[in-house]
């Protein structure tokens, strides 16, 4: 009865557990590590030149041994950095404002509107970027230099030849594009019914919709704005219009470059756009995952 009673009992060995996932998971980790090391050292190393004197700086000292916080103020009088720093700003809110409106106008044109040769239009566009940026600037060179002669206002030495050009970037139409295509053509039939037309769509709806990518053409537009220095040189004569990178020239003389002044000026420079990207990562982030998907 006993026996009958006791249930034969089964042991089962316990499988290690497989250390596949823990490797491959390090591995991740410290390629992402890397990457970011090699992103954010130089980063470090331009702020830590900056606070050297000129005999640290130019001997590869990696940390200084006292900080020199007027080595910011020297850089700002010296390149007369107020001027080109207020004409950057303005350069960067005239491009930027101009490539909102005109962009967002040809995005939406090649998203939602037909007309005839439209395929072929944006392939076009699309083919434009891959030309290097400085086989276009003997054609724009001529195009601004021409305008300038025919037009009310001189361009040459002026807003219209540091602007006008880049109102109309080919990669943010693309972007734009893009992403006006996710938008369910529901809201669209909807609001043929309400009496809306392709502007008031555009405003009241596919552009309240579209503030991710449209931030993320605000950061790029303003990015490749202030950091341009080829072609203000070639359009401008004088500081009148010259950018905040052209004030890097002043650093350098005949006994040579002010090593400690310009990584203060690059400081100086770059401060904006971190600003910039500070306050809109999280829709930058957001608009650059989500181009591109349809749903």
């Amino acid at each position: 009865m006993a026996d009958s009673m006791t249930h034969p009992t089964t042991t089962t060995a316990r499988r290690p557990r497989s250390r596949r996932p823990i490797f491959r998971f390090a591995g991740t980790y410290l390629i992402l590590l890397i990457g970011a090391a090699m992103a954010i050292v130089p980063f470090l190393y331009t702020i830590s030149v900056s606070l050297m004197n000129l005999t640290e700086a130019n001997g590869g000292a990696w940390l200084p041994s006292s900080p020199q916080w007027r080595n910011y103020i020297n850089a700002w009088n010296e390149a007369n950095f107020s001027l080109y720093f207020w004409n950057s700003i303005r350069i960067a809110a005239i491009t930027v404002t101009g490539e909102i409106v005109f962009c967002t106008l040809a995005a939406y044109a090649f998203a939602r509107m037909e007309f005839w040769g439209k395929n072929l239009l944006f392939s076009l566009l699309l083919a434009t970027l891959m030309l290097p940026e400085a086989i276009i600037w003997v054609p724009n060179f001529i195009t601004v230099s021409w305008l300038g002669r025919v037009g009310p206002i001189p361009w040459i030495n002026n807003w219209p030849a540091l602007t006008i050009p880049f109102m109309a970037s080919a990669f943010s139409i693309f972007l734009l594009r893009q992403f006006f295509m996710q938008v369910p053509n529901d809201l669209w039939d909807s609001a043929q019914i309400d009496g809306a037309g392709h502007l008031r769509y555009l405003l009241r709806i596919m552009i309240p919709l579209s503030k991710a990518a449209i931030m993320t053409l605000v950061l790029f537009g303003f990015i490749g704005a202030w950091n341009a220095l080829a072609w203000p040189i070639l359009v401008t004569t004088t500081p009148a219009w010259r950018p905040i990178t052209y004030g890097f020239f002043a650093f350098i003389d005949e006994a040579g470059s002010q090593f400690n002044l310009q990584m203060a000026g690059s400081v100086i420079t770059m401060t904006p756009v971190i600003i910039l990207y500070f306050f809109t990562q999280k829709t930058f982030i957001e608009g650059i995952a989500t181009t591109g998907l349809k749903g």
